[in-house]
This record gives C-alpha cells, sequence and structure tokens, in this order.
C-alpha cells in the first residue's frame, strides 16, 4: 500500500478536531450517492431485461444486441468477502447476504460483477458438476438480472488449496485440460442463452513453464490465496505459445458447444508493464485468434502512471480492451483516477474491487486502518467516477 500518499485521510478519520469536517464529506458523499442512484435509476429501464453485450460490427468497442452505441464495462471483482472467503464458499448457506452486496455493488454506480468460481467446489469429479453448485449459479444469474448487473464468470480458480480435491492434483496435463474444459461445458450449459453474462474468462492470470519443468500448478501466494495457476508442468519440446494456444482452443470449444454467443476472455498479467517491453503471449495472432476481446490486469504504480498508460497500448491488437482489475495498491487514489481518465480513449471496460464492506461499514470499523481509509476512500472515488464513466455509453 502506498502509505505515505494515504496518511493524511488516514490522519483526518481519526483526529477529533476534524469530525466537523468528516460529517460534511459524508453527508456530501450521501448526496453523490442519491444523484447517481436517482440518475441511474431514471435511465436504467429496471423493469427491461438486461440486453446481450457484444462486439460491435467494426471490432472496435463493446454494444448491446440492438445497437452499435459504445457501451463502457464499469464493475468490480467480487472475489471474497470481507472475511476473506470466495462467493462459492457462501452463496449457498447465506444466500440473503449476496442479495445485500449485490445491492451495495449496484448502488456504487457499476454495470458488471466480476466473480471468480473454484473448480474443485464446481466440480464433483472431472466428469461432474455439483448440482448445488450449479443451481446457485442459476440462481445467481437471475439475482444479477434483477439488479441490472451483467456478470464477467472467471473459472478454474484454485486460489483456496484446501478446495483443491486430490483428484486434481492426481491429474496429467491431459486429463486435467479435459476436466477443465468439463468444468466450463459445465458452466456454460447453465449460461447459455442468458444475456445477464458479459463474458467467459477462462482462467484468472494463467502462466506458462519456463526452460526447466515445474512442480507445483499453483503459483504467486498472496494472503493465504494463490491467484495464478500454471497450464502445463513441462513444455515437453512445446513453445510456451503451442501450449497457450491448444489450451485456449480446448476451453473455447468446450464452451462453444454449450454457447455459441457469450464473450470469451482471458484476464493476463501485464507482463509488458512488468518487463518493460515485448508483446502478449495470449492476445497474439495465433493464441488470442478465438478470445472475443483483451482482459489485462493493471496495478499503476506511484509517479510512474505515463508509463502505465504506455503499456497499456501494448495490448490494443484491434480488439475491445477491459482493465479487469485496478485497485490504488501501488499509487494514489488520484493517480489511479487519472489512469482510468487517461485511458478511456482505448479502453472499453474498467473493473475494481468490492469485498462485502460499504465504504460506511469502513470507516465504522473500530480495529481499522490505513488499509480500510483507503478502500473505503477508493469506493467513494469509483461511485463519484461511475456517472462520469457510463454516461458515454450504457443502455
Amino acid at each position: 500500500m502506498a502509505i505515505v500518499t494515504f496518511s493524511p485521510i488516514n490522519n483526518s478519520l481519526a483526529h477529533p478536531m476534524n469530525d466537523s469536517r468528516c460529517q460534511i464529506e459524508r453527508v456530501s458523499r450521501a448526496l453523490i450517492a442519491l444523484v447517481i442512484t436517482l440518475a441511474f435509476t431514471a435511465s436504467s429501464h429496471a423493469d427491461e431485461p438486461l440486453k446481450r453485450l457484444r462486439v460491435s460490427d467494426d471490432g472496435r468497442m463493446f454494444v448491446t444486441d440492438d445497437s452499435e452505441k459504445p457501451f463502457a464495462i464499469w464493475g468490480v471483482n467480487y472475489d471474497h468477502d470481507e472475511s476473506g472467503r470466495l462467493l462459492d464458499e457462501y452463496w449457498i448457506d447465506e444466500w440473503d447476504k449476496v442479495v445485500e452486496d449485490f445491492e451495495e455493488i449496484k448502488q456504487l454506480g457499476a454495470n458488471c460483477v466480476r466473480i471468480h468460481l473454484q473448480i474443485g467446489l464446481y466440480m464433483e469429479s472431472p466428469e461432474k458438476a455439483s448440482a448445488a453448485q450449479a443451481k446457485q449459479l442459476e440462481r445467481l444469474l437471475k439475482l444479477a438480472d434483477s439488479k441490472q448487473l451483467y456478470l464477467d464468470i472467471t473459472g478454474l480458480a484454485c486460489y483456496h488449496k484446501s478446495n483443491i480435491p486430490d483428484w486434481l492434483n492426481e491429474l496429467s496435463e491431459a486429463d486435467r485440460w479435459k476436466a477443465q474444459a468439463m468444468f466450463w461445458s459445465e458452466v456454460s450449459n447453465v449460461c447459455s442463452g442468458s444475456p445477464v453474462v458479459f463474458c467467459y474468462d477462462l482462467m484468472n492470470e494463467p502462466i506458462l513453464p519456463g526452460e526447466k519443468p515445474e512442480s507445483d500448478w499453483l503459483a504467486g501466494e498472496l494472503g493465504g490465496k494463490f491467484f495464478v495457476q500454471r497450464l502445463a508442468l513441462d513444455r515437453m519440446g512445446r513453445s510456451r505459445e503451442q501450449i497457450a494456444e491448444a489450451w485456449v482452443n480446448q476451453m473455447v470449444d468446450a464452451i462453444r458447444e454449450q454457447d455459441s454467443d457469450t464473450m470469451i476472455t482471458v484476464g493476463v498479467i501485464p507482463w509488458v508493464f512488468a518487463f518493460g517491453g515485448g508483446k502478449p503471449l495470449f492476445y497474439s495472432p495465433t493464441v488470442g485468434k478465438h478470445l472475443d476481446f483483451v482482459s489485462v490486469h493493471f496495478y499503476p504504480e506511484k509517479g510512474k502512471i505515463d508509463h502505465a498508460l504506455k503499456s497499456l497500448k501494448a495490448y490494443e491488437v484491434g480488439k475491445p480492451l477491459v482493465v479487469e482489475e485496478m485497485f490504488p495498491m501501488k499509487s494514489g487514489i488520484d493517480e489511479l483516477t487519472t489512469f482510468v481518465r487517461q485511458s478511456r480513449p482505448h479502453v472499453d471496460g474498467w473493473i475494481s474491487f468490492y469485498w462485502g464492506a460499504t465504504a460506511d461499514e469502513l470507516r465504522a470499523k473500530e480495529d481499522g486502518g490505513i488499509a480500510e481509509a483507503i478502500t473505503a476512500k477508493w469506493l467513494n472515488t469509483f461511485q463519484e467516477l461511475s456517472s462520469e464513466i457510463r454516461s458515454q455509453s450504457d443502455r
């Protein structure tokens, strides 16, 4: 976290001499939220069903089925709640919480929610999905439709090792890919025909092995979660591009057998940004030929916004471009806001994070610290930006 950047905010929350100022700020934010809510209520045609999103005829942007008007994605990752639990760990027993959180996401001005499904919970075996999990996914489609929120469904997650079954770890690469393809077949079978689904994201931040064989499918532990997953452990004479192309094609084929319309993407780490050069592997002409748009995860660094914007242009490959993850983790909120605004000529969607607690709830936490203060202020900023971003498109 950029603690120095946000320490003035945290101090203003804690110092008793600033109580009046805080009250004024809270009232101002409440008024802004009310204006945004009323504006969206007036323009969202809440009684109308969501219209399917697609790539425009010229391939440059998102539009609805019946229009060529640009549609900007403005959403949040709902990857875990305030206690760190993933959605599919509580959406059966605590459905009311999911409903409440989706309403809070709607009030932020979002029009899209990115959810993350764990293969170890969704699949009972390599060949069969859990009926209970499939039922909840169907239920989530109806909830999202009622809230006028599109879904970015990201799959094959192995974020919590405790939810990875032995059978998955024991599979060979070929059989692991078959199980992953079956996951997508089962998920797309539930979702086929639903305009609520914005896209299927095949996997969060897949990576390829280097010259030496690997021993673990997962990499990059962060806060007890493993967000990064390898597609193979051994290249076995194949190039990284050949592995990625074969895997993407197998996953896409599984989806297209069930769902011929919903867009497909892969959320990638911006290695071009990290290494300062190179070309995107998953969005090369061969690997990405069956992917409908580009999804990349950007966390701009303090003082390096221009570098982030320049790196982002490397992902302009003639398809719509979505910043599928962003948060002021390495920069200040003002800098991230600048990144969003200055990337608008090149980007068709931005997705941040919502972890089950509103800005007011975060500020009210007795044990809250700098992280809660940053998140609370960013949620307010996100809400304020929503009308600006969505006014350029929407239904």
